[in-house]
């Protein structure tokens, strides 16, 4: 008897799948537009690819009792992938703010207080 049924296969193999197709995504929206920010994103979201890499190979032997140290690699790789969306996310936000200011200073609008 194997570990996982094929309709929870064919769910985590299109999950990993969509992980790898987000994150060359994210790079490309990254380069087109010149924000370096979105490749932190891409490059934050490794660990949680190799989270899940984890899984399926776990899964994969069938849950050997050998490969067990990839239960603890995938929950390492959870919480560090955790925390390195969190400042992919905090420096996309910053960098928005950043750009936000920049395009105030260059506005050839005249502002509210100078109608």
């Amino acid at each position: 008897m194997h570990a996982l049924s094929i309709p929870t296969w064919i769910i985590h193999v299109s999950s990993v799948i969509e992980w790898i197709v987000a994150i060359w995504l994210i790079w490309r929206y990254g380069e087109l537009t010149n924000n370096r920010a979105w490749w932190a994103l891409s490059f934050g979201m490794l660990p949680a690819l190799i989270s899940a890499m984890c899984a399926c190979t776990w899964h994969y032997f069938d849950n050997a009792e050998s490969l067990e140290w990839l239960v603890t690699l995938q929950a390492s790789m959870t919480l560090v992938g955790n925390f390195t969306l969190w400042a992919a996310a905090v420096w996309i936000w910053r960098s928005t703010k950043s750009s936000d200011v920049t395009d105030e200073l260059t506005s050839t609008e005249p502002l509210e207080s100078e109608q």
